[in-house]
């Protein structure tokens, strides 16, 4: 027989044969989707109205319990507002990549709440918050210069994972999230046990992962600092009992400056403005340095990967080849297609990482700035940007016990009353 004989009869396509309609079910994750639109404002709301309207606590436990069960166990962790920030961000760099509108709304929700509730969306909806509040027992106080350094991984963080995800080269957010794996009862070894590192430390002080490492929480800091609605400790006057201070998890509430040594309002402008003539400086450093290494980091991306490979199987050709570099060249790929795609990446990466190193110089340059800055506080005050609007403040100050109290008063008054007309009858 020959080889190039048919080993079997080739199909008719002229036989005039009908294919009949194939009809599919249709799925039902946009119903799903919907459902989590739709229970994601529903939750947030009810944040807002307990935390900013009658400030109590209880309604944030249940949602936080809801969040945990729903977004977290049921629907694994997605869609998940965290990691929309690499969808959002690709979209904005890539007119090709069509962002579900979903992933959208889950995106820019919590934004819009953060803005006129503060960080609602952190109280409890969030299901990796919710779940490291729900095991929190003790509140053990950090330095704040080391909460301040750490302060500046989210942002970092941040920065990077917008890197990466306008150059294609990955969702860093999603490759690493140490709690989808407990959520899904599942994964990467190492990344459950992070998660359940994390979870053992949030027993002991608040939302670690929020606070220092949460992209998502550095981006709702911004809008919650200019919020409308502020999250209050009391509508009373405060007496400064510091004990709200105490019981805040996330170490939110800032202590007033009264009973503290002043500078001099010279020495206290001559500080800022120098940190304001240095900063330009910061951020020039950082671009330049991260451009220097914007090789280094473009390694990521699967075209410098393959051309890589590519490369050194030309210098050294090897009998038997990975399995990228049979796809490329059972494709047809060729040297001088890979190497376009290669000078393509390295172009991006270059201006991309120089925008990313500005940003993490003024990140840094930012926070010294920050540091620097004495606002006369005459009572304590909640910090809008790090505080999530867990409501535990409001249980320990005395003047919201007090106004309770106030205010049931007249109904236990009248059971007296009754009570003792009921005895002399």
């Amino acid at each position: 027989m020959s080889v190039q004989q048919n080993r079997f009869p080739k199909p008719d396509f002229e036989s005039g044969y009908q294919y009949p309609d194939i009809t599919y079910p249709t799925s039902n994750e946009d119903l799903w989707l919907t459902i989590d639109v739709v229970l994601l404002v529903a939750l947030m709301s009810i944040v807002a109205w307990a935390v900013v309207r009658k400030q109590t606590r209880k309604p944030v436990l249940w949602v936080s319990l809801i969040s945990i069960a729903y977004f977290g166990f049921f629907r694994s962790g997605c869609v998940c507002s965290i990691g929309s920030i690499q969808n959002v961000s690709l979209a904005l760099a890539d007119n090709t990549y069509i962002l579900p509108l979903s992933v959208l709304l889950f995106f820019m929700l919590p934004i819009i709440f953060a803005f006129f509730f503060g960080r609602v969306f952190c109280a409890g909806v969030c299901p990796f918050g919710a779940l490291q509040e729900i095991v929190n027992v003790k509140n053990y106080k950090i330095p704040r210069s080391m909460t301040a350094v750490l302060g500046l991984i989210p942002w970092i963080y941040l920065i990077f994972a917008i890197l990466y995800a306008v150059t294609r080269s990955g969702f860093i957010i999603c490759h690493f999230d140490p709690f989808i794996g407990i959520f899904r009862l599942g994964g990467d070894l190492g990344l459950i046990v992070f998660g359940a590192l994390l979870l053992v430390t949030s027993v002991f002080t608040g939302r670690p992962f929020c606070r220092f490492l949460c992209p998502y929480g550095a981006l709702l800091s911004l809008f919650s600092r200019v919020s409308l609605y502020k999250v209050q400790i009391t509508k009373q006057t405060c007496i400064n009992c510091e004990l709200c201070h105490n019981a805040c998890p996330v170490d939110a509430i800032r202590p007033p400056y009264d009973n503290k040594i002043k500078e001099s309002r010279v020495q206290g402008v001559k500080r800022i403005v120098n940190y304001f003539i240095v900063l330009p400086i910061i951020i020039g450093v950082g671009a330049l340095l991260l451009r220097a290494v914007s090789g280094e980091l473009s390694r990521a991306n699967k075209d410098v990967h393959l051309y890589e490979l590519v490369m050194q199987h030309e210098n050294d050709p090897q009998d038997v080849l990975p399995v990228e570099l049979e796809a490329f060249y059972g494709q047809g790929g060729t040297l001088e297609n890979i190497t376009t795609r290669y000078e393509s990446v390295q172009t991006d990466f270059k201006l991309y990482s120089t925008i990313a190193g500005g940003f993490i110089g003024l990140v840094i340059g930012w926070m010294l700035i920050s540091l620097s800055v004495k606002r006369t506080r005459i009572r304590y005050e909640i910090d809008t940007a790090d505080c999530v609007a867990c409501g535990k403040c409001f249980n320990y100050c005395p003047q919201n016990l007090a106004q309770a109290t106030i205010h049931n008063a007249p109904s236990n008054h009248i059971l007296e009353t009754n009570a003792h007309e009921e005895s002399n009858s």
